[in-house]
């Protein structure tokens, strides 16, 4: 067998659903010389990876960390940990990401109750409150930024009813976190997770997650064995947490370094001004694609500012302009999933990704190649 050529990617512009393009800083961090797993100054950086984690997600839950995988093992370390067979759970579906969720609830041989809206549509109260009537369960799954459909659901008025039926609130921010506002404390918020590659502009590879006193009772009431040995959170947890730390795993030091300088430069920036830079550039890129004639999938007060799912007009080929996109500009932006496959465009300005630069060059593009 001949050696395998040497590796050669030109730039891409990634304005996709994820990932996101990478800062400088961060790709330079990855590139630090590897120590011990278990080393001091290690167990520093993963301190600082958890108290500004604390601060992206607006909570003081002691057990908030990053999970050595990406957000799928995020969503499936929520819920291997907080059901077990028999539990009966309510899960919210507006898009491919809720259904994900619906297949954790079955994995776990927990009874599985659905909310279903039609795609491109937020979850209303009034559905989850008719079916809170209807049955008693552990916890509530809700995702709040559908990466397949743009929409951004509303959060805290479901909240309190969940709270109310005495159940669990659980939410995936994997699109969310570090674009727009994730108040966990706040809203009630007992278990979330997220992923690193998208608006933390972060290489995948790590899934932050947060869980509230709440939740932590109830996984050390549990009657039985986590079904997952990698996941299960009575382990790892005593090598995030307590000036003793227990061997688990090998972490992926150079990951967490990548995370600990892609946080870093969210606080630099500081919140506020990111969000607003998000909203800002959405705008930009929604005025740029109306002037052509296209229009958005969800209503304004439900679209995500990092996220932006467009109607394919009537002519246009979906998969040649994506594919002259990328072959002539260097820019990719997804398909559609599920039963929107081609008939939208997911437009990411996710990160360091979320710029006017970017936002100007695909319009110019698009014009160019639409003409």
């Amino acid at each position: 067998m001949s050696a395998a050529s040497e590796l050669s990617l030109g730039g891409r512009y990634l304005m996709g659903p994820g990932p996101s393009d990478v800062h400088p800083r961060v790709l330079k961090a990855m590139a630090t010389p590897l120590v011990g797993h278990m080393d001091p100054k290690f167990i520093e950086i993963m301190d600082g990876v958890k108290e500004m984690l604390r601060g992206l997600f607006r909570t003081k839950n002691d057990l908030t960390f990053a999970v050595s995988a990406t957000g799928s093992a995020g969503m499936e370390t929520c819920f291997v940990n907080l059901l077990e067979p028999g539990d009966e759970a309510v899960v919210c579906v507006n898009g491919v990401f809720g259904n994900r969720m619906c297949d954790n609830v079955e994995r776990c041989g927990a009874k599985l109750v659905r909310v279903d809206a039609a795609w491109g549509e937020p979850i209303e109260p009034a559905q989850v409150k008719e079916a809170l009537g209807k049955c008693k369960p552990k916890l509530v799954a809700i995702v709040h930024a559908e990466t397949s459909t743009g929409v951004l659901q509303p959060l805290e008025e479901i909240s309190g009813m969940v709270h109310d039926a005495g159940a669990l609130f659980l939410v995936d921010t994997v699109t969310s976190l570090g674009g727009t506002d994730v108040r966990v404390d706040e809203w009630g918020i007992d278990a979330v997770y997220s992923g690193t590659q998208k608006c933390l502009s972060c290489p995948p590879g790590l899934s932050p997650v947060s869980f509230s006193g709440r939740a932590v009772k109830v996984m050390e009431q549990r009657k039985t064995k986590v079904q997952s040995w990698y996941l299960d959170l009575s382990m790892v947890r005593k090598y995030w947490e307590g000036n003793k730390r227990v061997y688990h795993h090998t972490a992926p030091v150079s990951m967490i370094y990548a995370l600990y300088e892609a946080l870093r430069l969210i606080f630099e920036e500081g919140l506020d001004e990111r969000f607003g830079r998000h909203r800002r550039n959405h705008e930009l890129l929604r005025e740029g694609l109306e002037e052509m004639g296209f229009e958005f999938l969800v209503r304004p007060e439900y679209r995500l500012p990092m996220l932006n799912a467009v109607k394919i007009p009537a002519g246009v080929e979906d998969a040649a302009v994506r594919q002259q996109l990328l072959e002539r500009y260097n820019i990719e932006i997804g398909a559609g999933l599920g039963e929107f496959a081609g008939k939208v465009w997911r437009i990411g300005l996710m990160g360091c990704s979320c710029t006017e630069n970017h936002v100007n060059m695909l319009l110019a593009a698009l014009r160019q190649i639409m003409k």
